[in-house]
């Protein structure tokens, strides 16, 4: 990740290497928290665009790592209810 920019209330990085799957959830949990007034990404280009992630909150970055953290346990969830059906 680049910070492109960080202020008290926003902060935009460049998300290198990844593409809309992890920015649209990252995106989509965000605007679930109360204290975001958007989040939105960009890919200028589909091939080699890196994307953008732009948060505006009381606190993008406690923002930011709380999605984060949110979308590790629904993954981890989703890994253990995958590998109980193996079963």
């Amino acid at each position: 990740m680049k910070i492109l920019k960080d202020t008290k209330n926003e902060l935009e990085i460049e998300i290198t290497g990844e593409t809309h799957s992890l920015c649209n959830a990252l995106r989509k949990t965000l605007m679930e928290d109360k204290g975001v007034e958007s989040a939105a990404y960009v890919i200028d280009h589909p091939i080699v665009g890196e994307p953008v992630l732009y948060i505006k909150a009381k606190n993008p970055r406690k923002s930011l790592q709380k999605a984060a953290e949110t979308l590790i346990s629904q993954c981890d969830e989703f890994k253990g209810i995958i590998e109980s059906s193996k079963k």
